[in-house]
């Protein structure tokens, strides 16, 4: 495998999405589906396959492509698309003409709703596609109860119905079809309910639902479980699915989507390009900018729209795409098409999964760029931590303080070091406070700041550069004190960060400051707390076990464990030991231990 497809697999997210292999001529031989893109993905790498096809495949593979989606069913669908589109040798089901199904709403006199998997034909509307097609055909079948919507196949027009060349059929006749072949309802009225189905069939599943709830609740009041349990089945697949169009409209069709986005050193335009609802190409490109460039959003959209032009030249020539979709509009007038930001609706749909592929480029790139050269990650990590909390240095040596009791009882401290971000285990201290009051959690962050910089002052160890509390106000005032007890308040960066809401206090400021939820810092602040608090809590836990199982046997010298363990097996309590006379306690531990132990429980009668 190439060092470059090697890094690829590394940096695959763990999204839904699409993956497409590539051969040595550029040439799509396999496209696939994924759940989460990185384990789909990797599984054809780290094994022998018991299916030959799939050795002969990745044999072959010489690079790879994916685009990320926002559902698996959303995959299915682009991958049904890309099929269709490419044909790949390796790709055995979808090639033919078989795809998955829509429901159509015509346009006559009188539409029908039906579920097809044609070609889509003019004037009538497709909504879906629906990769589960019991869920499509659970909403028509419901569609069809609720509403008296026509189901034959008939031409129904004015002059038939003027010549009544049809029948009424048995739909009539049993209240599920108003008579239509016969215009025994207006075209007026009988659109009403093609308006309420079409709403429905865009997301608004919701009257769908009522009614299907309302039926099973019906059903099992009148002991006809068996019909309850049918329209229960009915109403968890439309619940689940809420019959939404899983990538965009089919009506989209020949647009061109661009997302720019930026940060200090690089810019990414991803370009996608619809044909019939669904994405049958992708691309991000990727722009090196310096610092200091006043190159604008603009002319990058300009340069990016330009170069996907002419890359694909060939589509251009073959089809006209009228249409560009972009966050940023350009600064150059192109001829042919217009470009605009969409807002709402499907085309700004199109327009944030572009975005979601442009970001997920962007990390792509910060990943490979830490792989290739670790500390850089590092110096950016510390270097948002020392321009987040204002501090005059990087805080290459950070200490995070929390204590933990239970009811003021068996009350511990803990202290975690991160060295460059990292936790450093070697360095982690625990205490068992001594001198704080129970249950007084300020007294005991004092405590613990005391000793731990005492000692390390009187030892001449290196001091840390930022120091973290567990607690709001109160905590960070103690933590004060105790660092101008030990002489090195104004030496050390101190700061509090309060669980509820991940605020952060600083010294001689009442008013919190809040970080970016999404902030590199607020979470390297984050791992240092939730660190701190489960070592306490650790500790802590050890010790109220200890103090649970601790008997008067224990404070005896030179009883150990063992001896204990004979002890209580033999007389079962503290208690009937301590009433045992000597020779009882020597024929189960001999003469000399026997002798320790009678004196200890009878300092008044020792042997």
């Amino acid at each position: 495998m190439r060092d470059e497809l090697k890094l690829k697999l590394s940096l695959l997210p763990e999204e839904p999405g699409v993956y497409r292999y590539f051969d040595k001529n550029g040439v799509i031989i396999y496209v696939g589906k994924a759940k989460n893109l990185k384990r789909r993905v990797s599984s054809y790498f780290n094994r022998t396959h018991t299916v030959t096809r799939t050795n002969a495949l990745v044999r072959r593979i010489w690079d790879l492509q994916y685009t990320v989606v926002n559902s698996e069913e959303e995959a299915l669908d682009l991958e049904n698309s890309l099929i269709k589109e490419f044909q790949p040798h390796y790709n055995v089901l979808l090639k033919d003409d078989k795809s998955y199904p829509w429901i159509c709403v015509t346009k006559e006199l009188y539409p029908r709703v039906f579920l097809t998997r044609d070609e889509h034909k003019r004037g009538a509307k497709y909504y879906g596609p629906y990769p589960k097609t019991e869920v499509a055909k659970a909403l028509v079948d419901t569609l069809r109860k609720i509403f008296p919507l026509r189901t034959c196949a008939h031409n129904v027009s004015r002059e038939t119905i003027e010549a009544q060349k049809h029948r009424l059929c048995l739909q009539y006749h049993i209240h599920n079809c108003e008579g239509c072949c016969r215009g025994l309802v207006s075209p007026e009225d009988y659109a009403q309910h093609i308006a309420q189905v079409q709403q429905i069939l865009k997301g608004d599943t919701k009257q769908v639902e009522d009614y299907l709830y309302a039926q099973m609740q019906k059903k099992a009041a009148e002991l006809k479980f068996e019909e309850a349990d049918a329209l229960k089945r009915k109403y968890l697949l439309i619940q689940k699915y809420r019959a939404r169009s899983v990538v965009v409209n089919p009506s989209i069709h020949n647009i061109d989507a661009f997302y720019l986005l930026r940060d200090d050193d690089a810019a990414y335009v991803n370009f996608m390009h619809m044909r019939h609802g669904a994405v049958v190409q992708s691309l991000t490109l990727e722009y090196k900018l310096q610092r200091d460039d006043d190159v604008t959003d603009a002319a990058i959209m300009s340069l990016a729209i330009n170069e996907v032009r002419a890359r694909f030249a060939e589509n251009y020539s073959n089809e006209r795409v009228p249409e560009v979709l972009v966050n940023v509009m350009p600064d150059v007038e192109f001829s042919g098409f217009t470009c605009f930001v969409p807002q709402r609706g499907d085309k700004r749909k199109l327009l944030l999964m572009s975005e979601k592929n442009a970001r997920q480029s962007q990390t792509d790139r910060l990943k490979r760029m830490e792989k290739l050269n670790p500390e850089q990650r590092t110096m950016r990590t510390l270097t948002t931590l020392m321009k987040d909390f204002h501090l005059a240095v990087l805080p290459r040596h950070i200490e995070c303080f929390d204590n933990s009791h239970t009811m003021g009882a068996n009350a511990v401290a803990s202290c975690v070091v991160f060295r460059d971000a990292k936790p450093s285990k070697k360095d982690y201290r625990h205490f068992n406070l001594k001198d704080a009051a129970p249950g007084d959690d300020y007294a005991g962050m004092r405590e613990v700041l005391t000793r731990r910089y005492t000692r390390l002052v009187a030892e001449g160890e290196p001091l840390p550069q930022l120091v973290v509390v567990d607690g709001g106000k109160g905590q960070l005032t103690a933590a004060i004190e105790a660092l101008e007890e030990v002489g090195l308040h104004g030496k050390i960066a101190l700061i509090g960060i309060a669980k509820q809401f991940n605020e952060i206090y600083f010294p001689g400021d009442s008013l919190p400051y809040y970080i970016d939820k999404n902030s590199e810092s607020l979470r390297v602040i984050q791992r240092l707390r939730d660190e701190a608090h489960r070592f306490a809590i650790t500790h802590h836990r050890k010790q109220r076990t200890h103090a649970q199982t601790h008997s008067r046997l224990d404070d005896i010298k030179g009883i150990g464990p063992k001896t204990k363990t004979l002890l209580l097996k033999h007389f079962k309590s503290v208690k009937r030991i301590s009433e045992a006379d000597i020779g009882q306690l020597q024929e189960v531990i001999g003469a000399s231990k026997a002798q320790v132990v009678f004196n200890e429980f009878h300092p008044d009668k020792p042997l």
